[in-house]
């Protein structure tokens, strides 16, 4: 670890539902849910008026819409996510030219190399309170939590526990009483499965942890999980910023205590780190044509498979399938010791349906408060598709009309959209309902920002 609190991670809070809530002022201080909309869809962001009623990320549409039926569901916008990012982005590395990014929403910053008369904690504090103040001046009313710490591991702890609008500095020599009583899944790679094992064993928190030999772990979890999760029990964690570190690819894998010999079962396992994938990809931006599978074999042969999609997806039902598919050509009857599923060929845009919802229903708009309908979309499908009833219109998308000027769309279903007429910078609208070939109606894109 750093003698000094110098590394800084920074979260914008519910990103997608804030710039959603930010643009759309009926929304604000409501229920705002962004993902796929159909009950095939799964939950990207909640914001957190949702949460009060037990809405997450990760969660099916469909229990979502059972939890919280008054919220708003919206597809994305990552056209207003990625200029938003880019602006809090470059706020960053005006102040450090070190500057990792994670995802749209969160990056880490070297504080060592910014601009600062010293690593003092009231300096640092001083520091993140005014960029704080910054980043909602740049992104027109977002708020960001922010922790700093002596290392990554616990910068970004620090920053999960004073949410939303949180700041919590952890002055060097102090990161052990802070972890000690908090939960073993704050650890990175700590997932269920891990959980599972270390609580047969006794071990919840991470004081119990602290109680384990590095040799026990290494036995119970392998050898380089078992040395990983030792050295972060200490918060050991001596990763350095990496500016503009750029993804080549995202993938899971998991390794096996037993050798894997059930093919339904290892089906089942390529599905569950389909969706995790798919979710990484969705929370960062992104899609990839290139689906892969890994495969090692009892006698540690590796095995890797790939298949290219037309077109970029983060589906995960299509990841899922394509893995289950490149597995059924490998023998495997020998056992597996490890599967993994992998996306590359990275593309920082996806199809229509953003968030692959795949929702086949013909619905017609909801009620007032819940907008928000799936297209039929088979993009894959050998059959021709109908008639979409939405018209490519899906909840939340900017529209403009030559006479009502600019809204963003409620709803639409059997042929007909509903538009509520608002911006950022107006009071609530009207909303009025059109025929989805309205030619007075237009999806609106925004200007292209000026090039430096």
């Amino acid at each position: 670890m750093r003698a000094q609190a110098s590394v800084l991670h920074l979260d914008l809070d519910a990103f997608f539902a804030a710039v959603e809530q930010r643009d759309k002022p009926s929304l604000r201080g409501k229920p705002v849910i962004v993902g796929g909309v159909g009950n095939r869809g799964v939950v990207s962001t909640a914001s957190y008026e949702a949460r009060v009623y037990g809405v997450r990320s990760a969660m099916s549409t469909r229990e979502a819409r059972a939890r919280c039926p008054h919220a708003a569901y919206l597809s994305g916008r990552f056209e207003a996510y990625r200029a938003t990012s880019a602006a809090v982005m470059r706020l960053l590395r005006s102040r450090s030219p070190l500057v990792e990014p994670l995802s749209l929403d969160e990056a880490f910053v070297d504080l060592a190399r910014a601009d600062l008369p010293d690593l003092e904690v009231a300096t640092v504090t001083r520091f993140a309170e005014d960029l704080r103040r910054e980043v909602v001046e740049v992104t027109g009313g977002l708020t960001a939590s922010v922790g700093i710490a002596s290392s990554k591991f616990v910068a970004k702890v620090a920053s999960d526990l004073d949410k939303p609008d949180g700041l919590v500095v952890v002055a060097p020599g102090t990161e052990l009483d802070l972890l000690r009583p908090m939960h073993v899944s704050v650890i990175p790679g700590v997932g269920p499965a891990t959980v599972d094992r270390l609580r047969r064993a006794g071990v919840h928190t991470i004081a119990d942890l602290q109680q384990l030999s590095e040799d026990e772990l290494v036995r119970m979890l392998g050898r380089a999980h078992g040395h990983g999760l030792h050295q972060l029990a200490y918060a050991r964690d001596d990763r350095q910023v990496e500016a503009d570190r750029e993804a080549k690819s995202v993938s899971v894998e998991g390794t096996y205590e037993h050798d894997l010999t059930d093919r339904r079962l290892m089906e089942q396992l390529l599905t569950r780190q389909a969706g995790d994938v798919a979710r990484r990809l969705r929370k960062n931006g992104l899609s990839g044509r290139t689906v892969t599978i890994k495969v090692r074999l009892y006698d540690f042969t590796t095995l890797n498979r790939s298949t290219t999609l037309p077109s970029p997806t983060d589906d995960e039902a299509l990841i899922a399938r394509m893995a289950r598919r490149l597995l059924e050509d490998l023998d495997t009857s020998g056992g597996v010791r490890l599967l993994g599923v992998g996306v590359s060929g990275l593309a920082d845009w996806v199809q229509d349906e953003l968030f692959g919802t795949g929702d086949e229903d013909d619905a017609g708009p909801d009620e007032p408060g819940q907008p928000g309908t799936d297209a039929p979309a088979a993009p894959y499908a050998a059959a021709p598709v109908p008639p979409d009833p939405t018209g490519g219109y899906r909840p939340g998308m900017d529209v403009v009309h030559e006479e009502h000027g600019r809204g963003w769309v409620w709803g639409a279903g059997k042929g007909v959209v509903t538009v509520r007429f608002e911006t950022a910078e107006t009071p609530p609208g009207p909303v009025r309902t059109f025929a989805i070939d309205d030619a007075a109606l237009t999806r609106w894109q925004a200007p292209a920002p000026e090039s430096e």
